[in-house]
């Protein structure tokens, strides 16, 4: 190998030293600032793309719960019904012992018949009354007619004076009887309320007579105890057992039209809205969701409703996201598993904006026209 030969291997050899360090720092270059700059941009993209759905695990099934309380009290003479059973609307559960109620009606009824005997006795005392009004007025006429014959004989000196005076006392002992006869009438009128022709229906000792009938008949009614709604009923009594007017007898849950009751974080509700679609998943049930829409918004966070509300006016006062009630509907719950009340469920709310929507769309809505 001759020298010129040499002195090119060698400088292509240094060029060759060279050039590495220099890509070497271009590729470092590459890495430190495009990557990062991608991964940011793809963050970024990710950020304002996404945001759409709102979720929370604080939700809970709900259903309507009746405590359901006797309007009268008294033994159980019989539970018709099992545990966890479920029953229809007006459904006979339980029935409470009768007999005391039984015997007042059992009074009532004759109180009636009393009542209405009384009235039919006023109204015969009321005719004899106009039978004797009628004598005693022709007894008057008389009276009067003879009083004016015995004035004139007496006037001519035909006959005494003691005459004269048996005349006129017999006169107004007659005009006395007929008043005394029409102050009868009244008082057995106003017991028949001015009408001797009245109906039962129309006089008050009929009408309280009738009202203690119905009150003891209701009674004799309320002593069976019927479901308010289609449900499950629970927490049943013993037969034996006292029920006392105004206590939970046994409850009764609905086992339809169950909703959803889920605690979105206030900072949550800025997109959501009445009518927006919701999927629920039940802990009971994974891996199978049920579909949803809000029905409402609370008007107030749940701190509210609690029987202590916060005092934010404090000195100590520390700043807590509140939680608001959202109600959601289930769609097609009979098509479904069973729902109870108290399952524990989480909720996403697909509030048709992403973050981009919300950021950009309300900062377009804040520009001046």
């Amino acid at each position: 190998m001759n020298a010129d030969s040499k002195m090119l291997i060698q400088s292509t050899t240094d060029s060759d030293l060279e050039s590495k360090p220099r890509r070497t720092r271009t590729l470092r270059r590459i890495l430190m600032v495009v990557v990062p700059a991608v991964v940011v941009t793809a963050g970024a993209t990710w950020y304002l793309m996404t945001g759409r759905y709102v979720g929370t695990d604080n939700a809970y099934i709900k259903a309507d719960i009746a405590s359901i309380s006797p309007e009268v009290s008294g033994n159980i003479r019989s539970v018709l019904v099992t545990e966890n059973e479920a029953v229809t609307k007006g459904q006979p559960v339980l029935t409470i012992d009768d007999t005391t109620y039984r015997i007042a009606l059992v009074g009532a009824e004759a109180n009636l018949r009393t009542a209405a005997s009384v009235i039919e006795s006023d109204r015969a005392r009321y005719r004899q009354r106009e039978a004797s009004l009628a004598i005693l007025q022709g007894n008057v006429a008389f009276a009067e007619r003879e009083y004016q014959r015995q004035s004139a004989l007496a006037s001519s000196n035909f006959v005494a004076a003691a005459k004269l005076d048996e005349s006129k006392h017999t006169l107004d002992s007659a005009r006395q009887n007929i008043a005394l006869l029409k102050q009868q009438e009244a008082e057995i009128l106003a017991r028949l309320e001015g009408d001797p022709n009245v109906g039962l229906e129309m006089v008050p000792s009929y009408q309280q007579a009738l009202a203690a009938k119905a009150s003891a008949s209701t009674y004799i009614q309320r002593t069976t105890l019927t479901a308010p709604f289609a449900g499950i009923v629970s927490q049943l009594p013993k037969v034996g057992d006292y029920a006392r007017t105004g206590a939970p007898t046994f409850s009764i849950v609905a086992a339809n039209d169950v909703w959803i009751e889920a605690n979105f974080k206030e900072t949550d509700l800025t997109h959501m809205q009445v009518g927006q679609a919701v999927v629920v998943n039940v802990d009971t049930y994974p891996g199978q969701p049920f579909r949803g829409r809000i029905t409402s918004i609370s008007q107030a966070t749940g701190a509210e409703f609690s029987v202590l509300p916060a005092q934010n006016s404090t000195g100590n006062w520390i700043k807590v996201v509140q939680r608001i009630p959202v109600r959601i509907s289930v769609d097609d719950q009979r098509a479904g598993p069973a729902l109870r009340a108290g399952m524990s469920v989480s909720a996403e709310v697909d509030t048709g904006k992403t973050r981009f929507e919300q950021y950009f769309g309300a900062a377009h809505a804040q520009l001046p026209n």
